[in-house]
């Protein structure tokens, strides 16, 4: 079963005065810890260090001019998007911040952010990461975003439970390192599965919040391709592995939040089995690395579409920065949100253009949409009415969203 796709989405009412106070408490939390929000923008950084993690990864630290260290402010769990011209094409790919909050920052905002990028089979940019990118080198980094970060008011004697796999560690390497260090009795439990001992990213990183965290971080290293002392953490977590892991290692009746990222299967198998066993998934946070969609094709950056004299068209409306336009565009095209608006403003927000990133999020205030996958948005914020507009589909004459909200 895939994570929860939105097949129709319908633009809220007017918000009332508490429903707005409730969305600039949420924008400020969600935007960082000294201030609301912006819309994500690019900046161009400069690569500060290179440093490989593995044979396949490789940690990438990116240098904060002090004029745009406000724009860096992050919340563990968040990420950013890159951008770069390959080859001739624009290419874009969204990594998560691998530090804690405070790494690297002072009192104005951090100096540094770092990210982790694992080698796909095939993939343009990590190849291109992993082989020839260096110090010095310049890429445009869009400033960060996300909710997959905790919502726990209060940290003191909380136990935070992650679950990931490959380089679905990195999300969670700052997640740890910021409960544990917020809170002297906050716990943290990761399990953390790889196919072998050298395929393990932050393995020295992770010994050394063990050590400084002992009685308070539980460790668990799974590896499905090489023999443990304990056989529960030696081969692939399926689903009887995995209750057994649960219910012999993390004890999910003591836990208040979870943390689930890595490859589709293996975190759909983790949300099953937690509803399953009564978890509430409201105290559920996931974040997917692949959608298990196979391989996908580069985002199209407004791809053209001609509108016809006698075609009948959708008019989209948007905000974008403070500007509202509008684009039409054909019933038959089926087009999205996304590509409408890049036509008319090649500066619209996306990265991943597969509804796993939420970067092209928006509110939907009037009208209808078909939203065809989405991986990133919560149920809360479906609710409030947003969208992805990378997967949505107008199924009403006109469509009103807002990318400022």
């Amino acid at each position: 079963m895939r994570p929860d796709a939105v097949r129709q989405a319908q633009g809220p009412g007017t918000p009332s005065e508490n429903e707005r106070i409730a969305e600039t408490l949420l924008t400020t939390a969600v935007g960082g810890p000294r201030g609301a929000k912006h819309r994500a923008r690019f900046h161009t950084l400069r690569v500060a260090a290179v440093r490989p993690l593995t044979d396949a990864s490789v940690e990438v630290t990116f240098a904060i001019p002090e004029e745009s260290r406000d724009a860096f402010d992050y919340l563990a769990g968040q990420h950013v998007a890159l951008r770069k011209v390959l080859d001739g094409h624009e290419v874009r790919r969204s990594y998560s911040l691998c530090r804690a909050e405070d790494a690297g920052g002072g009192g104005d905002g951090p100096r540094t952010i770092s990210v982790a990028i694992k080698r796909d089979s095939g993939g343009r940019f990590s190849t291109w990461a992993q082989t020839e990118l260096k110090v010095g080198d310049e890429i445009d980094v869009m400033s960060p975003q996300g909710t997959f970060t905790s919502k726990l008011a209060d940290l003191d004697d909380a136990h935070v439970a992650g679950i990931a796999a490959g380089s679905g560690i990195t999300p969670l390497m700052a997640l740890a390192a910021t409960v544990l260090a917020r809170s002297r009795t906050s716990r943290f439990t990761l399990v953390y599965t790889n196919r072998s001992s050298l395929d393990v990213m932050f393995l020295d990183e992770l010994s050394d919040l063990k050590d400084r965290y002992p009685t308070r971080l539980a460790l668990h290293h799974v590896l499905s391709r090489e023999q443990r002392t304990a056989p529960l953490l030696s081969g692939r977590i399926d689903e009887p592995r995995l209750r057994r892991i649960l219910g012999d290692l993390v004890l999910p009746d003591t836990v208040d939040e979870w943390f689930l990222c890595g490859p589709f299967e293996l975190v759909q198998l983790c949300r099953d089995t937690l509803a399953d066993i009564g978890v509430d998934p409201a105290h559920v946070r996931y974040e997917l690395f692949t959608t298990g969609e196979g391989e996908r094709a580069e985002p199209s950056a407004g791809r053209p579409v001609v509108v016809a004299e006698d075609e009948p068209v959708r008019r989209i409306e948007f905000t974008l920065d403070g500007q509202s336009q509008s684009v039409d565009t054909p019933v038959a095209a089926h087009e999205s949100i996304l590509n409408a608006a890049l036509r008319v403003r090649p500066d619209a927000p996306f990265a991943c253009a597969g509804g796993v990133c939420g970067t092209c999020r928006a509110r939907l205030l009037q009208g209808s949409v078909t939203m065809t996958e989405n991986y990133a948005l919560e149920p809360d914020e479906l609710e409030r009415g947003y969208v992805l507009t990378c997967q949505s589909h107008p199924t009403t004459d006109t469509v009103v969203i807002d990318y400022d909200v």
